[in-house]
């Protein structure tokens, strides 16, 4: 198999999957990564799969004032160049074509390391998630809940990543809130030793660990990227006792971070596993899916709606 994600050998076996490294690929030129292509995949995904706002944005954006702008979502990528716009498409995979890709991508490395498959190697729950940008648009500061292979693909932009290993820059309530509220976290001056500024030209990228903080600025000229992501079973496993300790704040009742109590996180994480089974049925409905997010997360889950779109304003 001709590898499309490649690093120095030194980086997988020293860094993988602790530390953050840079890596090539070869998607430029793939044709589902075009603007044409893009156009038609965003007529297939669900509305609460899109989500998009004004590029001109802080790197320590507040989510309750993120501009916005007044333009459909197709419109969003017939405009790119113009429109001072920042677009993800999320769970691509669920299109058979972008989940052989993100598939195709993740073996090469696993066959890199020696693994015949991609659960033996760990990349579980393969998610890809899509991004147009105009130039000069900046993704705020924010976490991810899974690990993530960012490539570049067309247009230059700057990738800050920020090492979060001893949780200084983000503590485990924030990240707690960034996982289940909403991603973006304030950006402080003194974090900037702790992080590496990666300018990413076409063919190029960078691996980001889980939950480590990041910024992205978008360069001259319009930006297509995908973030080709995957969560193991611990990483699954704590993003589930995260989303049990909201649910259980919210309601009023202080809760021990994951891992401080292993016993009573083995009896939250069941119950809220046999719910979570009960539910999957029904988020094969977008409308049940708003309605799931609502009731599990809060009131404001669904901000990437843009409903607040006449205020000028998005909610968390």
């Amino acid at each position: 198999m001709t590898a499309t994600l490649m690093a120095d050998e030194a980086a997988f076996e020293n860094l993988f999957p602790n530390k953050s490294f840079r890596i090539q690929h070869k998607l430029v030129g793939d044709q589902r990564l075009t603007l044409p292509a893009i156009l038609e995949l965003v007529k297939q995904m669900p509305r609460d799969r899109i989500e998009y706002n004004s590029g001109k944005a802080n790197v320590s954006q507040d989510p309750t004032t993120t501009p916005l702008v007044d333009l459909d979502p197709q419109e969003v990528v017939r405009q790119i160049e113009t429109a001072g716009a920042w677009m993800v498409l999320k769970r691509i995979e669920i299109v058979p074509a972008y989940k052989e890709l993100l598939e195709t991508a993740l073996q090469s490395v696993a066959t890199a390391q020696g693994f015949k498959s991609l659960d033996a190697a760990g990349f579980t729950d393969v998610q890809g998630f899509l991004f147009v940008s105009s130039p000069g648009s900046t993704t705020p500061f924010h976490l991810d809940s899974e690990d993530n292979f960012f490539v570049q693909v067309h247009g230059d932009k700057q990738f800050a990543v920020f090492d979060n290993t001893d949780h200084s820059i983000v503590s485990e309530e924030q990240i707690e809130h960034a996982i289940t509220k909403h991603r973006n976290i304030k950006y402080e001056d003194r974090f900037a030793a702790r992080g590496t500024v990666n300018e990413l030209k076409p063919g190029e990228g960078v691996f980001v660990p889980y939950i480590w903080p990041h910024w992205v600025k978008t360069k001259d000229t319009y930006s297509i990227s995908v973030a080709i992501t995957w969560k193991t079973k611990e990483v699954k496993r704590r993003n589930d006792l995260y989303v049990v300790n909201s649910m259980l704040r919210d309601r009023g009742l202080p809760q021990s971070a994951p891992g401080v109590k292993p016993a009573l996180d083995a009896v939250k994480l069941g119950a809220f596993r046999v719910a979570a089974g009960v539910a999957a049925p029904l988020r094969k409905s977008e409308g049940l899916r708003r309605l799931i997010r609502q009731v599990v997360l809060g009131k404001d889950a669904n901000y990437y709606y843009g409903e607040k779109k006449k205020s000028g304003q998005v909610g968390m």
